[in-house]
C-alpha cells in the first residue's frame, strides 16, 4: 500500500506514516481505559506506546485495517491531518463524559470522497427516536431538506426513524450529509440501510471511530453520540420518548457547549414526551424550533435571519387605514350611498368616492343603482376581520343598512 493511499495526502513523511499506524493499532485495543491511554500518549507519544503494547496483541495489524477500509472506499483520518475537523477540538477540552470516554477519536475512518473538514464547517446534528411517528418522519425530512438547502451539512446516526429521515431530506436537497456509525464503516447498520449509506457516501461521508469489521456493540452507540454532537454547531431533537437514546446525544451537546434545539410534538404523543420534558426542565438552555429557518437563526452567522411569516395573504393586505375603515363600515350585503359611507368614516364624500373606485377595480366592492356594496370577495375578507373584531362594520344606532344616499 502506497503512503498516499494510507494518509489521503501526497508524499507523507515517514514519521506521520508511523504515527498513523500506531493510532490505528491503539484504537484496536482502546476500551474503557481510553483516558489512561491518552495520558500515556501525551507522555511518550503514540508510536512509543504502540511499540510497548504491540507484543501483547500479536493479532493486530494496522496495515490490514487500512486495506480493509480501502476495499469499501474508506480512509483513516488522524489529528493533525488537513482533513481533521476543528470541531473535534472541543472534545479534548470538555473532559471525561459519563460513558467514561474522553477526547477526540484516536483515529476516524471516513468512507466517501468529501472533505470532512470542509463539510463539517457548517454542520448541524438532527437526531431522534427510532420508533418515529409519521409526524416525526415528516418533520425530520423537512428539517433535513430545509437545512441542506441553506448550506448546512446534516449529521446523524443512520438509524431507523428520525436519523434516516433527516439523511434522506438532505439527500433530496442534493446536500451533503454525514452518518456516524457505531460499528465499522464496512459494516452497514442497520443492514436495511445499506443502500442509504451508499447514497450518503456518494455525496457526503460515512464515519466511524471503530476499526473496519467492528460490530456495533451497545456501548459504541453511546460513545459515537459524542462525535455526532461535536460535529454539529447545534443539535436538533425532532422526536424522542422519555428514554430515547437520542437524549444521550443531547446530553453530549450540552456538555460540549453546543446549542440544543427541540421540535415540539403533539402533547398526547409519547414519542414527543422527551422533547417536551427537555423544553420544560432545561428551558434556559433549550430552544424551541419549528422550521429550518429557526435553526439557522440560532447557529448561523450573525444576521442570518429568516423573514417572519405573517400568515396567508388576504385581499385586504396592504390597504390604507382609511380604506380598511371604509370597507369595515360597509354593510355586508345591502347597498349604501357615498354620502352615508363618508359620514360613517368621517371624511368628505369626494374622498370616499375616490377610494371606492380602486376598490371596485380590485373586486372588493361593486356599484349598484342603490349605491355601493361588498362583493363576495369583500364579504369573505370582511367576515374574517369581524370575527377578530365583532364591532367592525356595525351599523350606528338609529341607522338602517338600507339607508340611501
Amino acid at each position: 500500500m502506497r503512503g498516499d493511499q494510507l494518509s489521503g495526502q501526497s508524499g507523507p513523511r515517514e514519521a506521520d506514516h508511523a504515527r498513523r499506524l500506531a493510532r490505528i493499532g491503539l484504537s484496536r485495543i482502546a476500551g474503557p481505559a481510553r483516558s489512561s491511554m491518552r495520558e500515556q500518549m501525551k507522555a511518550i507519544g503514540e508510536v512509543a506506546l504502540w511499540e510497548r503494547l504491540r507484543p501483547q496483541h500479536p493479532g493486530i495489524d494496522p496495515q490490514q485495517d487500512v486495506e480493509a477500509a480501502a476495499r469499501v472506499g474508506a480512509r483513516p483520518l488522524c489529528p493533525g491531518d488537513a482533513d481533521w475537523p476543528t470541531a473535534f477540538d472541543v472534545l479534548d477540552r470538555a473532559g471525561v463524559d459519563r460513558a467514561g470516554e474522553d477526547g477526540a477519536p484516536l483515529v476516524l475512518w471516513a468512507r466517501g470522497t468529501a472533505s470532512l473538514a470542509e463539510i463539517a464547517r457548517r454542520a448541524v446534528a438532527v437526531v431522534g427516536c427510532r420508533a418515529a411517528t409519521e409526524y416525526g418522519i415528516h418533520q425530520a425530512e423537512e428539517f433535513g431538506f430545509g437545512l441542506a438547502e441553506r448550506g448546512w451539512t446534516i449529521v446523524s446516526g443512520a438509524a431507523f426513524g428520525i436519523d434516516a429521515a433527516a439523511h434522506r431530506g438532505a439527500l433530496a436537497a442534493a446536500g451533503p450529509t454525514i452518518a456516524v456509525l457505531a460499528g465499522g464503516v464496512d459494516v452497514p447498520y442497520p443492514a436495511a440501510h445499506a443502500d442509504l449509506l451508499d447514497e450518503i457516501a456518494a455525496s457526503g461521508l460515512v464515519l466511524s471511530e471503530t476499526p473496519p469489521g467492528s460490530p456495533p456493540y451497545r456501548r459504541r452507540f453511546l460513545t459515537r453520540n459524542r462525535i455526532i454532537a461535536a460535529l454539529g454547531a447545534g443539535t436538533v431533537l425532532v422526536e424522542a420518548g422519555l428514554r430515547s437514546g437520542a437524549l444521550n446525544t443531547v446530553r453530549h451537546a450540552r456538555r460540549l457547549g453546543r446549542t440544543v434545539m427541540v421540535v415540539p410534538g403533539p402533547v398526547t404523543s409519547a414519542m414527543s414526551s422527551g422533547c417536551h420534558r427537555l423544553l420544560r426542565d432545561h428551558r434556559e438552555e433549550t430552544v424551541l424550533v419549528t422550521t429550518a429557518g429557526d435553526v439557522g437563526e440560532e447557529i448561523g452567522d450573525i444576521g442570518e435571519l429568516e423573514p417572519r411569516s405573517t400568515g396567508p395573504a388576504r385581499a385586504r393586505d396592504g390597504l390604507a387605514d382609511l380604506v380598511l375603515e371604509l370597507l369595515d363600515v360597509m354593510p355586508a350585503r345591502a347597498a349604501i350611498g357615498v354620502a352615508e359611507l363618508a359620514r360613517r368614516v368621517g371624511c368628505p364624500p369626494g374622498t370616499a368616492l375616490a377610494l371606492l373606485g380602486p376598490l371596485a377595480v380590485e373586486g372588493l366592492v361593486e356599484a349598484t343603482r342603490a349605491g355601493y356594496r361588498l362583493t363576495a370577495l369583500g364579504r369573505s375578507s370582511s367576515s374574517q376581520d369581524r370575527r377578530r373584531n365583532p364591532e367592525a362594520g356595525s351599523v350606528p344606532p338609529g341607522r338602517s343598512e338600507r339607508s340611501g344616499p
